[in-house]
């Protein structure tokens, strides 16, 4: 591993908790440390062992070994996310700040490639809304990806520059910011970081952080919570930035009963993880709480959207356990949605360009309804569909679109399954299976 940067562990060194030695050492190990967090809508038994607890979350685990998780269908099926542990503690300063019982609506800023998002989405309730924004074009499709894997129809991401939010005045209960930052934290996962650090750049992105911020704060409700975090280990990322929120905008910090056996530095303006207290990369994360509502509440102004047919819904249905869900449809594809997902779509698709809204089903051609790929990972899939139940072996083959072998007296379009979770769709004809899996989706390796 390269030399980490002097200028970064000169800076480090001025902070009293702070041990030089330690940290060194740590970047100079060779373990790596893997941990998942489960997916609560697709419950299922994995198959490779979970090991300790991640101690600020309940859904997160470490794991002694890495598994090849391109190859594990489970995965592939959204049955789990591999994030680092150190984010996990966003599920431990929600539960502290929100009532999950409540309606709520939540927007995930800097969202891709999705961890956070879909922790998000795992704690909210089916009325509640999750506005995930990636303003990186490149970077949007994996975060829809990764929200379809997570099955659930009360999320919509969007694709837009920070600033267009700023007119949504008082409009959420919660903003989670994981701001771009210089990457200090990642070292040890991403050696080529280290080359890559310069003091210019964390003076680029703490310019950045503060324009975001600034687009972002109008719109958070009174006693709303912002939640900030970063990967970074530069005071200027992190503990600059929230004095500067604090004396800047009608916000106040929010302390958190933090444990001390986590091994995580209370800096009382924001919480630090370090790879030689906790068992984490490196993370930065502060609470605040907006103590005075922005002026002039925005207005939100539905307008008409094309309703989908009595024909149309008498197709559509029979694919989906409705609950209290919308079916629309947009661009000749229908989407089932929460209400408060149509009412955010159907209210601002003319201020934001919307990459992905609820789930999509599919489309219909003549009297048949072709499901979308994205309707094999819902959680509201219709569970008496057809299905077509793979072994691992045969269930990697389909995922690879390669031949398999199978055993099954069903014709027709089927579901198909690994453990009974969806992985995408096939049509078994009497000689041959058509197999639906996304061609861009394919494993490769």
């Amino acid at each position: 591993m390269p030399n980490l940067p002097q200028q970064l562990l000169n800076s480090l060194s001025e902070l009293k908790h702070f041990n030089e030695t330690l940290f060194v050492e740590a970047h100079e190990e060779d373990k790596k440390i893997t941990s998942i967090r489960l997916n609560p809508f697709k419950k299922e038994e994995l198959d490779f062992e979970l090991n300790d607890s991640v101690l600020w979350s309940d859904s997160g685990y470490y794991l002694d070994n890495r598994p090849s998780f391109t190859l594990d269908p489970l995965f592939q099926a959204g049955c789990y996310y591999v994030q680092e542990a150190g984010s996990m503690f966003l599920e431990f300063v929600l539960k502290q700040t929100l009532d999950f019982t409540a309606q709520l609506k939540i927007l995930d800023a800097c969202a891709s490639p999705g961890g956070k998002s879909t922790l998000i989405n795992s704690l909210l309730n089916s009325e509640s809304l999750l506005v995930a924004n990636e303003f990186i074009k490149s970077r949007a499709g994996v975060l829809c990806q990764n929200l379809a894997k997570w099955g659930t129809c009360n999320t919509v991401v969007t694709n837009n520059e920070t600033n267009k939010f700023s007119d949504l005045t008082s409009f959420f209960d919660a903003i989670v910011i994981d701001a771009p930052c210089s990457g200090s934290g990642l070292f040890r996962k991403q050696v080529d970081a280290i080359e890559q650090w310069s003091e210019d750049n964390v003076n680029a992105c703490y310019e950045r952080q503060k324009k975001i911020l600034e687009d972002l704060i109008p719109s958070l409700k009174e006693n709303g919570t912002l939640i900030y975090s970063t990967c970074s280990y530069s005071v200027k990322e992190n503990e600059d930035i929230v004095e500067w929120m604090v004396n800047n905008f009608d916000l106040e910090y929010v302390p958190m009963p933090i444990k001390k056996e986590w091994g995580i530095i209370d800096t009382h303006l924001g919480y630090r993880f370090y790879p030689y207290l906790t068992k984490s990369e490196g993370f930065f994360c502060a609470v605040l709480k907006k103590v005075k509502a922005s002026p002039n509440p925005f207005p939100q102004k539905k307008k008409a959207k094309t309703e989908v047919s009595p024909l149309e819904s008498s197709i559509l249905i029979p694919f989906l356990t409705l609950s209290d869900n919308l079916i629309i449809k947009k661009n000749n594809l229908f989407h089932v949605l929460n209400s408060e997902a149509y009412n955010f779509l159907t209210s601002f698709e003319k201020q934001f360009y919307f990459k992905k809204a609820g789930a999509v089903i599919g489309e219909i051609k003549g009297k048949d309804m072709v499901p979308n790929h994205e309707l094999s990972l819902f959680s509201g899939i219709n569970e008496d569909l057809p299905k077509l139940n793979l072994r691992k072996e045969e269930a990697v083959k389909f995922l690879k679109k390669e031949n398999f072998e199978y055993q099954s007296t069903l014709k027709g379009l089927v579901l198909v399954t690994y453990k009974n979770k969806g992985l995408g769709w096939a049509k078994v004809l009497p000689n041959r299976v058509n197999n639906y899996f996304p061609n861009e989706l394919r494993i490769l390796k």
